[in-house]
Parts: structure tokens; C-alpha cells; sequence
């Protein structure tokens, strides 16, 4: 397709927000341990891994939907776990995404899927699966297909994300793609195994090179062969579109109009986990609201090159598009919401490397804040700054401050070679974004004591340091102000 302009595809970013979609699939748990190895068992040839820490999120259907509400679309879904502890824990995980309606329904005694993975030194050691992948019970399928059948009328499009665990078992797919065309919405379906005539009708599907070999018994060695295979896929089964995901070689898209391939946009892979949820999910959005299917694909194609630039299941939020289709931006780079910190932070940590975390007004930045902040960056790897917002230092400092406002003070510290990342906080305090950030060393003025410094007992916890890193004397946004007041 022609080449858009940068800010022809920042808009269409843009509208993904406005998008519903409807997602039904297979719903998992994954859960991540992380720790250090630094012997082996006396018990067998294998790591000992001290674990240092654990966390969940929703896998499978459930990544379509972090994926979805990242890009600040609208969601239901629906799905079906177990009564387990598992299924109360992505449940719950679930019900904390924001604009999502979650229709998770359960079953006596079936078991959630659950994918675990044990990560050390940024390296992935073993995974255990724990599932039961058979048919769930026709009488449950049945409610899934009512409800999916009744939701599909308050959303635009339908994704089917099958996993083959059972929730889409038998004619399922089959009924829930009448239902959508009995109600006039589209179906984008993420797919497996071989017989697509499940599938059949869909508007998009979305395999693998792999999944495209398996589906039609064809080569899929060359572009020319994926072309013929993803042809003959779309003609057999009247299927709308194909949008074939090939790795390193990017995409490509085969419709009644024509064929067109989507070079990769990664500049580096890390994890390749989950890039196909994004791709289902961006492309779903792009449908949702309006866009056409090559333009959707385009921006689907932009989002998983960010996701594989990331370590572990990952997402691609309307920051990360927009600053991926921006390049000149630079150091205003640094300048992240605390979800996209959050996360970065967790990439540098798998990589082994140190968090230092400072916070402040930074209000008339001045050779003191400079020499504090290249101290702190001197005792980690990476620098975050937390930023009080406009409204929090109203109430520190009173009506006339701050002078700068926050996006000139965040972009005079992005600047700055000893800072890593720039992130704002609206309270008082920076205590909860230092829980969520989970710093190795806590920095402050030596006009504070260990004991005053605010987040230090929680560092503590975790086994990180305080430091005090020494003043320039004379040094102060107050007296600075004082000065220019006369």
C-alpha cells in the first residue's frame, strides 16, 4: 500500500480508543517466578533457583484483552476457568482491567489453564503447564454462546481466540460467527490446529507461516508460496481476509483486492510471547473503529515489532504506537506514564540491572538538582525520577508554584545524560509509585536522614538501600525564586 505520513497513522492510533470489541476464547492464567541461581542441587543436575518474587496476568484470550484496553478500547469478554484458585486469581485480574465487561463463567471441577515460567538472570529456565484442554460442558457452551450472542450487539467486532483448550470446541465457532452476522458485526479470529472450516466466513483470520502450512498442507518456504497458501486458505472457506504473521519477515495481508507484505518493524526481538495476541488485537481495534483493513494491519504490524522489543508477555499501549511512529522526539523519549515505567523498569530489571529511584519537584532545575541526580545515577544501572505533578506541587509549595510546568520540567530532566526515565505523580507523596516500581536504591538530599525518607522502610523490604547523596551548598529552587523576586 502507499506509504501514509506519520501523522495520518498518529490519528488512526488515535481512534483506537473509540473501538468495542467483543472477545470470546480461551482464558489463562500466566504466572512468572523470578529469582537467582547460584548453585546446583545436591539432589539432582539442576538449578536451585532462590525465588525473589512472583507475578500473574491474564495469557491466552486474556492477552487479547490486556491488549485491547492498553489502546483504551472497550471490551467483553467472555470465557469459561475453573473453580479453582487459578480461575479466582484471573478473575480477579481480569475485573481490574479497566472498560472491561468480563463474563468469565465457571466450571465444577475442570482446571484453568495455567502457564508458569521460572526466569533467572533474564533467562527463562523451565515452564510448567498445568490444563485441561477438553470440550467444556455442552450445556456451559451453550450459556457462552447466548451471552457471546447477546454482547455481540453492544460491541462492532467479534475476536475468537483459540487456543484449542476447549472453550471453542465443536461447533462453537460456528455459531458464535452466525450470531455476529445475524447482528451485522464482523469476526477477526486468531486460529489453531487444522480444520478452518470452523472458522469458516470469518472476516479475518490471522495465522502463523506455520499455522498456514498446517491449515492448507502447502509451502510456506517463500513470500510467492505464502501468497498461493493464503489464497487458497481465504477462497476455501470464504474467509474475508488472511493476515499471515511471519516472525522476522513481518506480515502479510491477502483480501478480494489484493496482497500486500508489511516489512517487520522490529529493530530488536527479545520475547516473541504474545506477539500474536497484539496483532489480533490492534488489527481488531483498527476494524472496531473504522479503519480500513490494510491501515489496521499496518498499525498491527508497528505493534508487534514493540511487543517482541519487550521481555515477556507484553503490550502495546497508544504511548508506545504513538513514540514508535515519532522518532524525533529524543530525550522526551525518557518521559513515560507509570504503567509504560512500570514496565520498562521490569525490562531493565530482567537484564540484571540495578533501579535507582529519586523523586522531587525539580521546579528551575539548578546545579544542585544536577549534582544529586549524577550521584544517583552513579550507585544503579538505571535512573528513574519520579515528578510531582503541577496540582502536587500546588499544595506543597503553594498557589504560585511550580514556575515551569510539568511537561517543561520532565523535559529538562529527560535531558539530562544521569536520568533514565521521567515519570509523574499526582499525590503528595511518591510512596505508592515506589511499590509499583520496586527500586534496588532510594535517593535523597543529605538534607534528609534515613529514617525521613519517605518509601525508605518499603526498599528495605525488598532488600534495596537508602542512599543520601551530598548537597551543593547555597543550592535551592526556594532561593532561586527568592532572587528573581528581588
Amino acid at each position: 500500500m502507499p506509504e501514509i505520513p506519520a501523522g495520518d497513522l498518529a490519528d488512526a492510533v488515535r481512534q483506537l480508543r473509540r473501538a468495542s470489541v467483543l472477545v470470546v476464547g480461551d482464558a489463562m492464567l500466566d504466572r512468572y517466578v523470578y529469582g537467582r541461581v547460584q548453585r546446583v542441587s545436591p539432589e539432582a543436575p539442576v538449578p536451585v533457583i532462590a525465588v525473589e518474587r512472583e507475578v500473574a496476568m491474564p495469557g491466552g484470550a486474556g492477552n487479547v484483552v490486556r491488549n485491547l484496553t492498553a489502546l483504551g478500547a472497550a471490551v467483553a469478554f467472555v470465557s469459561v476457568v475453573g473453580d479453582d484458585q487459578a480461575g479466582s486469581d484471573l478473575t480477579g485480574l481480569i475485573g481490574g482491567q479497566p472498560n472491561v465487561e468480563p463474563w468469565l463463567l465457571v466450571q465444577g471441577g475442570r482446571a484453568t489453564t495455567t502457564k508458569t515460567r521460572f526466569i533467572a538472570a533474564g533467562q527463562q529456565l523451565l515452564r510448567a503447564d498445568h490444563e485441561q484442554s477438553s470440550a467444556i460442558h455442552e450445556r456451559l457452551a451453550e450459556r457462552l454462546v447466548r451471552i457471546a450472542a447477546d454482547a455481540v450487539a453492544a460491541t462492532t467486532v467479534m475476536v475468537l481466540s483459540d487456543y484449542q483448550k476447549g472453550v471453542l470446541a465443536g461447533d462453537t465457532c460456528q455459531r458464535l460467527i452466525t450470531a455476529a452476522r445475524a447482528a451485522g458485526r464482523r469476526v477477526v479470529v486468531d486460529p489453531k490446529g487444522g480444520d478452518y472450516g470452523r472458522y469458516a466466513g470469518a472476516d479475518l483470520i490471522t495465522p502463523n507461516r506455520a499455522e498456514l502450512a498446517l491449515a492448507t498442507g502447502m509451502p510456506v518456504e517463500s513470500e510467492e508460496a505464502i501468497v498461493a497458501a493464503a489464497e487458497t486458505l481465504r477462497t476455501r472457506h470464504g474467509f474475508g481476509a488472511v493476515l499471515v504473521t511471519r516472525s522476522e519477515d513481518g506480515m502479510t495481508l491477502a483480501d478480494a483486492d489484493a496482497v500486500r507484505h508489511f516489512p517487520a518493524e522490529a529493530p530488536e526481538v527479545h520475547d516473541v510471547s504474545g506477539a500474536g495476541d497484539t496483532v489480533v488485537a490492534v488489527v481488531a481495534a483498527g476494524i472496531a473503529a473504522g479503519l480500513p483493513v490494510p491501515l489496521a494491519a499496518r498499525l498491527a504490524n508497528i505493534a508487534a515489532g514493540i511487543v517482541v522489543g519487550k521481555i515477556g508477555t507484553a503490550v502495546a499501549r497508544e504511548s508506545d504506537l504513538l513514540e514508535a511512529l515519532t522518532p524525533e522526539r529524543g530525550a522526551l523519549r525518557k518521559v513515560m506514564g507509570r504503567a509504560q515505567a512500570v514496565e520498562q523498569v521490569e525490562r531493565w530489571r530482567r537484564r540484571g540491572w540495578r533501579i535507582g529511584f529519586t523523586n522531587g519537584c525539580f521546579d528551575l532545575l539548578h546545579p544542585g538538582h544536577v549534582h544529586l541526580l549524577e550521584q544517583a545515577r552513579g550507585w544503579c544501572d538505571r535512573l528513574v525520577v519520579g515528578l510531582n505533578a503541577d496540582s502536587s506541587v500546588k499544595r506543597l509549595k503553594g498557589p504560585s508554584r511550580p514556575i515551569q510546568g510539568e511537561a517543561a520540567r520532565a523535559a529538562v530532566l529527560a535531558s539530562l545524560a544521569s536520568v533514565d526515565c521521567v515519570t509523574l505523580f499526582e499525590e503528595d507523596t511518591p510512596v505508592e509509585l515506589i511499590r509499583q516500581l520496586r527500586p534496588d536504591v532510594l535517593v535523597k538530599g543529605a538534607d534528609y536522614t534515613v529514617a525521613q525518607v519517605v518509601g525508605g522502610d518499603l526498599v528495605g523490604e525488598w532488600g534495596g538501600v537508602v542512599k543520601l547523596a551530598a548537597l551543593l551548598p547555597g543550592q535551592s529552587t526556594t532561593a532561586t525564586v527568592a532572587k528573581i523576586k528581588g
